[in-house]
C-alpha cells in the first residue's frame, strides 16, 4: 500500500516521525472521515479519540479522495456506526474478546472500554507504535494488547496465540476495511482460520460487490473511487458476489447482511442516497454453523435499533 512520504503532525512529537511516515496513507484518510461525524449537529457516533492522528496533510489526502468521489465519507461513516452498534451488543450478549484484525486507526479498545472485556489489535508495526505513543503522549488510557504482524503472512492463529489469546473465549472479530484489498481465497482462508480454531465467535466485516471490483456496475462515479484507491497504491482485489453461498461453503451462518442503503435509510431517514455505491456495498456478520437457523442474511433493520 501507498505510504505518505511526509507526514507530520502536531501532536506527535519529532522522534516519532519515522513512525508516521510509515503509517498507510489509507488508514489517515479513513480516520479523517470518521473524525468528520464529530462535527455533526446529531452524530451517528462519537470519536473524539481520532483527531489525535490527523492534521492538515492528513485532511489534504482525504480532501483529495472526497473530490474524486464525494460520498466516500459516508461510506465510512456508516460501516462505524453498524459496527459500534454490532461490537455492543456482542460485548453485552457474552462475548470477552475482540479482536480488530487490521486495525489501522481504529479507536475502539479507547472509546469502548468494558471491564471483563480484552481487546486485541493487529497490524503492522509502524500503525500499532504511532497509535501507542499517541495515546501515551496525550495521557489516554488504552487497555488494549497491540500485536505487531500481518495477519495473512505471519497467520492469525499464531499472531494470537503469541499474545495470550483464549480460544475458548468467546470472541467478537472486527475485520473492517479489509477484505476488498485481498485476494477473495485470501480471505476465505482467514475465516476459515477463525472457524476452525476459535471455540465461539462472531465476524463482522464489510464488502464491494465484485461488479465494483470489475468496474461493470455501470456508474462512471463508482468506477472513479476504485480508480482513486488504485493511484493511492491500494487498489480492490476482491469483492463477494453472494455472501450466502460464501459462507456455506465455509461452514459458517449469516446473522445479518445490509447493504448500506439500508444503513443510510435507517441512519439518515429522508436523506436521499446520492449514489448507486451504497447498493454495491455491504456489511455482514458471521458466526459458525451449528444448526439450522430460522432466517439467514439481512434478519431485519430491527436489530440496529
Amino acid at each position: 500500500m501507498k505510504q505518505f512520504s511526509s507526514i507530520s503532525n502536531p501532536g506527535v512529537s519529532d522522534a516519532l516521525m519515522p513512525e508516521v511516515k510509515n503509517v498507510s496513507g489509507t488508514a489517515f484518510v479513513v480516520a479523517e472521515f470518521r473524525a468528520e461525524e464529530n462535527d455533526e449537529a446529531y452524530p451517528l457516533y462519537r470519536d473524539s479519540v481520532v483527531e489525535l492522528f490527523l492534521n492538515e496533510q492528513t485532511r489534504q489526502a482525504a480532501g483529495r479522495v472526497a473530490a474524486s468521489f464525494p460520498h466516500a465519507s459516508a461510506i465510512v461513516k456508516i460501516r462505524t456506526k453498524y459496527l459500534d452498534d454490532t461490537l455492543e451488543r456482542q460485548i453485552t450478549s457474552g462475548f470477552s474478546q475482540v479482536v480488530v484484525l487490521g486495525a489501522g486507526l481504529d479507536t475502539r479498545a479507547v472509546r469502548k472500554p468494558v471491564v471483563g472485556t480484552t481487546y486485541f489489535e493487529i497490524d503492522d508495526g509502524a500503525t500499532l507504535r504511532l497509535k501507542q505513543s499517541c495515546y501515551q503522549r496525550h495521557g489516554v488510557p488504552a487497555d488494549v494488547r497491540f500485536i505487531p504482524g500481518n495477519y495473512v503472512t505471519d497467520g492469525l492463529i499464531d499472531l494470537l496465540r503469541k499474545n495470550n489469546f483464549n480460544f475458548d473465549v468467546p470472541t467478537y472479530f472486527i475485520w473492517e476495511g479489509n477484505t476488498m484489498y485481498l485476494p477473495l481465497e485470501t480471505s476465505k482462508n482467514v475465516m476459515a482460520q477463525i472457524r476452525t480454531h476459535v471455540r465461539r465467535f462472531r465476524l463482522s466485516f464489510d464488502y464491494m460487490s465484485d461488479a465494483v471490483i470489475s468496474k461493470t456496475t455501470g456508474d462512471a462515479g463508482i468506477t472513479t473511487l476504485v480508480e482513486s484507491f488504485e493511484n493511492m497504491g491500494a487498489p480492490w482485489l476482491s469483492g463477494i458476489r453472494d455472501v450466502q453461498a460464501l459462507a456455506k461453503e465455509l461452514n459458517l451462518t449469516v446473522i445479518e447482511n445490509f447493504k448500506t442503503a439500508e444503513l443510510h435509510q435507517t441512519y439518515w431517514p429522508g436523506r436521499p442516497l446520492a449514489s448507486p455505491i451504497f447498493h454495491f456495498y455491504s456489511l455482514c456478520t458471521m458466526e459458525a454453523a451449528t444448526k439450522p437457523r430460522q432466517e439467514s442474511g439481512s434478519t431485519g433493520l430491527h436489530l440496529l435499533q
